[in-house]
């Protein structure tokens, strides 16, 4: 019976697991590649698509004029300034009291409470709720209870229970990232534990809360399921001139034109939906860039 002396079976073993572990993790890494290969080829192929199919319509008359059966005559401007009053709006709501929150649980909430943890609990919990769940509970409370009517308060109001556990959320994290030694030196310096969020936590805190915020507010920017729930109306041909108007926005006049039979509809939902992305975008650099601006290096 013959022993390999210069390579054990024991030896061969430690030799040969490396190659296979790094057979599998080129494999996988080939794997998450080519994933995200198609994802960012589908998503460019859709873009290329819409623009191609909006650019007729891609002219200030997409701005300046107001809805009509006449899709020569049609316009978005109703829903673009009911965007911005329900957006605009829902980020005045959501912004303080989502930040508002984040301070106590972070910096004066005692984990060891129960209600402080049923409070975080319910917090993760909501985020991951359906957004027309949302939409029920404004038209069963805000819209029908209350009594607010269909109008842009209800609407505003609904969207910042929809996205107020993401601002909560994202500024937590941001605050929970300055480091502790920053605190303990301001109230080791004589400062109060407010004056130490407000004049070093906070200002620390800026990019990551203001990040979480802005992108919270884009996906609101493009809910139309509860806003349909709401009376988020198709075919308005006025603006928005106060909390108790009417109202409708992007994603809701988008869906209307395309449901509509006719191809001048389908152009002119194209070129709204590049209105809307174009707007997304503006939202999304302009985190990009106070993130840039107010960030620190620890």
């Amino acid at each position: 019976m013959s022993v390999d002396v210069e390579h054990p079976p024991a030896v061969r073993l430690v030799a040969t697991a490396p190659r296979r572990e790094r057979v599998k993790a080129t494999g996988f890494k080939g794997l998450l590649l080519i994933s995200l290969a198609v994802g960012l080829v589908s998503l460019g192929v859709l873009l290329v698509d819409t623009v191609v199919t909006g650019a007729p319509r891609l002219n200030m008359d997409l701005l300046r004029r107001f809805p009509s059966g006449r899709p020569a005559m049609a316009g978005a401007q109703s829903a673009i300034m009911g965007t911005v009053w329900v957006v605009g709006l829902c980020g005045l709501i959501t912004i303080p009291v989502g930040v508002g929150a984040a301070i106590y649980l972070e910096e004066y909430a005692n984990p060891a409470r129960w209600y402080n943890r049923l409070l975080e609990v319910n917090i993760q919990n909501l985020a991951a709720v359906p957004a027309i769940v949302y939409g029920i509970l404004g038209l069963g409370f805000l819209v029908r209870g209350i009594g607010l009517g269909q109008v842009v308060l209800a609407a505003a109001l609904t969207l910042s229970l929809l996205v107020l556990p993401i601002v909560i959320i994202a500024s937590r994290q941001a605050i929970r990232a300055v480091p502790n030694s920053i605190r303990l030196g301001s109230l080791a310096l004589g400062a109060t534990q407010w004056q130490t969020i407000r004049r070093q936590v906070l200002p620390a805190a800026v990019p990551g809360i203001a990040t979480g915020s802005i992108l919270a507010l884009s996906r609101a920017i493009g809910e139309a399921a509860p806003l349909i729930l709401l009376g988020g109306l198709t075919f308005i041909t006025f603006n928005p001139t106060g909390l108790d108007s009417s109202f409708t926005v992007l994603p809701i006049q988008i869906f209307n034109w395309i449901s509509r039979p006719q191809e001048e509809f389908r152009v002119l939902a194209a070129a709204a939906i590049v209105v809307l992305l174009v707007i997304l975008l503006v939202m999304n650099s302009a985190a990009i860039l106070i993130r840039s601006r107010f960030e620190r290096k620890w």
